[in-house]
């Protein structure tokens, strides 16, 4: 059983690979210019034209191949610097447990209790769209990072293991870095994956919003904004984005549950 669930997580971080480097690589399969006009405004799927045009005549699936790149490298950056900060704080905090560690914890709690898209907006206000997406995915995502991370870190200060290292002198620091942090390698893993799809959604709504990439700039959430009135006469202009969004968070979170279930069983 563990070898066919190692198997299935393997599997699934192929697929999740695949899916981010088509992602941040699609522009270069495509053969087709994102930017020029193609054709007449929707017009449906045609030789050299599988998907057909948007509202202003492009080819819909070099743009959809295009369109990802820059909102998938904001969510791993976003959710990089989430998983990072609150990892640390939450092996910190796990560890210490004390009034620091608390007051820590208790600011934690405030922040998950702030209206994510309220602050990212806020945000967004003061810095470029991507820094707002940095900021709130940060505000939304470390906090939960930390708490989930200083669970497991206070348990594991009861094992045999930690124990032991202890014994031999070690410091906490050392501890916490070689025999803390890579029991927790499935456990963080699959926070990093719950913050991407966190980052991504975040992305969209704001790109949704007229606060992404400017025109003429192929990006998936635009394509949403832009064809929805053209639905009747080239679906594939906007069912084509939305299903690459889809496809990119549901692989993410697939394998995000698998390695969370694996961590758990561990």
């Amino acid at each position: 059983m563990t070898v066919v669930r190692r198997s299935g997580v393997l599997i699934l971080a192929a697929a999740t690979g695949a899916v981010l480097l088509a992602a941040l690589g699609g522009e270069a399969l495509t053969g087709g210019d994102p930017v020029r006009t193609a054709t007449t405004s929707w017009a449906g799927p045609a030789p050299g034209l599988p998907l057909g045009a948007d509202g202003l005549g492009r080819d819909v699936l070099a743009r959809v191949l295009a369109g990802g790149r820059d909102l998938t490298l904001i969510s791993l950056a976003a959710a990089g610097t989430a998983t990072l900060l609150g990892v640390a704080g939450g092996l910190w905090t796990g560890w210490s447990r004390g009034r620091s560690a608390r007051a820590v914890a208790a600011s934690a709690d405030l922040l998950l209790a702030l209206p994510l898209l309220l602050v990212a907006l806020l945000a967004v206000v003061a810095v470029p769209g991507p820094a707002a997406v940095i900021v709130g995915t940060v505000l939304g995502g470390t906090p939960l990072t930390l708490r989930v991370v200083a669970d497991a870190t206070a348990g594991a200060g009861r094992t045999g293991y930690v124990e032991a290292a202890l014994s031999r002198g070690e410091r906490a620091p050392a501890v916490l870095l070689r025999e803390v942090l890579p029991a927790h390698a499935a456990l963080v893993g699959a926070d990093f994956g719950q913050r991407l799809v966190l980052a991504v959604q975040l992305t969209v709504a704001l790109n949704v919003l007229g606060f992404g990439p400017p025109p003429p700039a192929p990006d998936w959430a635009a394509m949403l904004r832009e064809n929805l009135q053209g639905l009747g006469l080239n679906p594939a202009a906007a069912i084509a984005p939305a299903l690459a969004l889809t496809v990119l968070s549901g692989a993410v979170a697939a394998l995000s549950h698998a390695l969370s279930s694996r961590g758990g069983g561990s």
